[in-house]
C-alpha cells in the first residue's frame, strides 16, 4: 500500500516557487527511496506570501500537507530554523536558510545551458555560501539571450545534481532536519 507525502512551501518569491518547490520534491523522493513503505511524493504545494502573512500561509498549507518548509532570509535567521510543529495540526515546519546560492552550486548544470558564463561560479559547491550577492552572480551566469533569470529556475531545479548540492553546508543541514522530520512522521 502506498503512503502519500504532500510537502508544502511558504515561498517568498519566484526563486522559491520555480526552484525550491522542485528540489524539495526531488530530495524527498531521494530520502524516502529506501523507506520500508512505498511513499508517493506529491508535488510541493506552494503559497507565496510576505513575513506578515506567514502564520496564515502555514495554517492554509497545514490542512493539506504532511511536512512544511519556510524560507527565511538573513534578517530572520534563527527564527525559522530547526524542526518545529505548527499549530494543532502537528505538521513539522522546517526552516530553509539562505537558498539563493543553491542555484549556483552545480557548475555542471550551468555548463549544460548554452551561452552560460561559469566565470563567477566557485569551483567547490560549498563555496557558494561565501557569495555575498547571489543575484548578481546568477545574472552574470545565465545566457544573455534576453530571457529573464527566472526562466532558468525550473530547469536548474529539475537538473541540479542533488549529490553536488549536498556539499553545500546549509543544504546538508536542511536535508538532515528533513530526514529527522520524516523519521518522526514514520516515513523512514
Amino acid at each position: 500500500m502506498s503512503r502519500p507525502l504532500v510537502p508544502g512551501l511558504v515561498a517568498g518569491g519566484e526563486t522559491d516557487e520555480g526552484f525550491l518547490g522542485i528540489v524539495i520534491s526531488r530530495q524527498l523522493r531521494e530520502l524516502t527511496w529506501m523507506s520500508p513503505h512505498t511513499v508517493d511524493i506529491e508535488a510541493t504545494e506552494v503559497v507565496t506570501c510576505d513575513r506578515e502573512h506567514m502564520v496564515t500561509a502555514l495554517e492554509e498549507l497545514a490542512a493539506d500537507c504532511h511536512l512544511l518548509f519556510t524560507h527565511g532570509d538573513e534578517r530572520e535567521r534563527g527564527k525559522a530554523e530547526g524542526v518545529r510543529y505548527h499549530s494543532h495540526y502537528l505538521v513539522p515546519v522546517i526552516g530553509l536558510a539562505e537558498t539563493g546560492t543553491w542555484l549556483l552550486a552545480d557548475r555542471g548544470v550551468w555548463a549544460g545551458v548554452e551561452g552560460s558564463d561559469l566565470g563567477l561560479l566557485p569551483s567547490r559547491p560549498r563555496d557558494v555560501e561565501k557569495i555575498t550577492d547571489p543575484g548578481a552572480v546568477l545574472a552574470a551566469t545565465v545566457p544573455r539571450r534576453g530571457r529573464p533569470v527566472s526562466d532558468y529556475f525550473e530547469y536548474v531545479g529539475r537538473n541540479i545534481d542533488l549529490a553536488v548540492l549536498a556539499q553545500v553546508p546549509g543544504y546538508a543541514d536542511w536535508v538532515a532536519e528533513t530526514r529527522n522530520a520524516l523519521k518522526g512522521l514514520g516515513y523512514l
